[in-house]
């Protein structure tokens, strides 16, 4: 059975920094790709940034410039450094793996970004 395992969400200074964990157990090999997406209250879930096994990076618009993504295939973690968050990046933090066709979610993380 797939788990999809969130770690490190919690209350954040406007300006601050946060580190996000996944780790995601139950198969054998890699995951073809491991990410992260968020969901708002009031709006959809919106991609955060993804990271496949050929190294293949997609940021979301708001991520671009303040976050980073990074994966340990070995052991199917995946990692999100956030600097410079703003109150619009509060929001639940899913992690997302995926075995084509099959995708798995987290349960979320949350994160909030006040003072």
């Amino acid at each position: 059975q797939v788990q999809v395992v969130e770690s490190g969400g919690g209350l954040v200074q406007p300006g601050g920094s946060l580190r996000l964990s996944c780790a995601a157990s139950g198969i054998t090999g890699s995951f073809d790709v491991m990410g992260w997406y968020r969901q708002a209250p009031g709006k959809q879930r919106e991609l955060v940034a993804t990271l496949t096994t050929n190294n293949f990076y997609d940021y979301g618009d708001s991520a671009k410039g303040r976050f980073t993504i990074s994966r340990d295939e070995t052991k199917n973690t995946v990692h999100l450094q956030m600097n410079s968050l703003n109150h619009e990046d509060t929001a639940v933090y899913y992690c997302y793996a995926r075995i084509w066709p099959i995708e798995y979610w987290g349960q979320g993380t949350p994160v909030t970004v006040s003072t």
